[in-house]
């Protein structure tokens, strides 16, 4: 369960870590807590579920990156995890992911984001995938970002009050 400092540092870290040499140190700072009671708080609700991941999230557009196709796989079931592994280890792809299918319409089961700084760049890296997947590719196809959506995860408007804004 959350008690009330749990949910003052979710309330702090939700928009992002500071942007600082030692950004748990300055959340720390703020809620009047110590850096290792941060760390540690923060690591228990990971472990148990309550918060899934602490990551970075470029923005890509601001790198440079303005080209990205989210590419979707027809991949047989039985050697789906393998072939993930596989894609999701290159490195000029951000996100790799098994989602089910939704026949007959959609018979995609692997989807892999590419970004690049070219529309060349992005068809030769989906390329590259093909390549991988030889014979194991079933169907595939790609779907191009045409504008940013805003990238946010789970947003807690108080000790009360919740809502997602992803």
């Amino acid at each position: 369960m959350l008690d009330d400092i749990d949910r003052k540092i979710i309330q702090a870290t939700q928009a992002g870590l500071p942007l600082t040499p030692q950004p748990y140190q300055a959340v720390a700072e703020q809620l009047g807590l110590s850096a290792d009671e941060v760390m540690q708080r923060l690591s228990a609700m990971q472990q148990s579920a309550i918060i899934r991941r602490i990551g970075a999230v470029p923005n890509h557009y601001k790198l440079g990156y303005r080209y990205n196709g989210m590419t979707v796989w027809n991949i047989a079931d039985e050697i789906i995890d393998e072939i993930g592994q596989q894609v999701g280890q290159l490195e000029f792809v951000s996100h790799c992911y098994h989602r089910p299918r939704h026949l007959p319409e959609w018979p995609y089961n692997l989807f892999a984001m590419v970004h690049g700084k070219s529309q060349q760049e992005v068809d030769s890296q989906i390329q590259q995938i093909k390549d991988l997947l030889g014979d194991k590719n079933l169907g595939s196809d790609v779907l191009y970002s045409t504008r940013i959506l805003k990238k946010t995860g789970f947003r807690s408007g108080g000790p009360s009050t919740a809502q997602n804004d992803s």
